[in-house]
């Protein structure tokens, strides 16, 4: 099975159309507004227009109002919501039950201990992020350019469908892929110029260098 692969924190329509033409399964949209990356609701919904009914389109929040949430959905329209702070299952299973939406719930990994959470969300969750934990002092969960140790989960099951993130880019991707044996991966700033910029080149490189990887073939 191909190695699903999702760009986050696009924020112009160019990177929106250049994921749509890389064939990307996911596109995330950051709406955390300490985030170098984060975007109004008008602006986010013309990056979404070149990418609906082609990539699935999915919201990124942290520990979100529900009147951000309700602004989002209404706006955007995503196809997911990626819960990326300290929701609890309930919150979760409250906004799915709300709006209908399945959600992606991030995590943040640096040590085993870290993995104990996961299964709390099975029956909430539609998919898990799984990404290295942010330093204690940053504004962001994400985003940062920094992967934890693939080692942690090569040989985990989950309940649902995962996606790895933090610190992939075109040339360590595969690497993270055969190590981790991620069904499907995440980048953010691995595929940027600058922060919040997408280089179209890169992304259509990290693609490629994604579907190409194989899980499990190294230990």
């Amino acid at each position: 099975m191909a190695i699903l692969v999702k760009i986050c924190g696009i924020t112009s329509v160019a990177a929106a159309e250049a994921a749509a033409l890389e064939h990307a399964d996911f596109a995330g949209l950051n709406f955390h507004a300490p985030s170098t990356r984060n975007l109004r609701i008008e602006h986010a919904a013309a990056i979404a227009r070149p990418l609906r009914g082609r990539v699935r389109i999915v919201a990124l929040l942290v520990d979100p109002t529900d009147e951000l949430v309700a602004a989002v959905v209404k706006g955007v329209a995503p196809d997911f919501l990626q819960l990326h702070g300290r929701e609890t299952p309930a919150r979760v299973a409250a906004l799915v039950a709300r709006y209908g939406i399945p959600v992606i719930k991030g995590f943040g990994i640096a040590e085993p201990s870290d993995l104990a959470k996961v299964p709390a969300y099975d029956d909430v969750a539609e998919m898990f992020l799984l990404d290295a934990k942010a330093p204690a002092d940053a504004a962001t969960p994400g985003g940062h350019g920094v992967a934890f140790d693939w080692q942690l989960i090569r040989g985990r099951r989950f309940a649902r469908p995962w996606l790895l993130a933090g610190g992939l880019n075109p040339r360590n991707v595969a690497q993270a892929v055969q190590i981790s044996e991620a069904p499907g991966v995440d980048v953010c700033s691995g595929v940027e110029s600058a922060p919040g910029e997408k280089n179209t080149e890169l992304m259509a490189q990290f693609v490629r260098a994604a579907r190409s990887a194989s899980r499990g073939a190294a230990a």
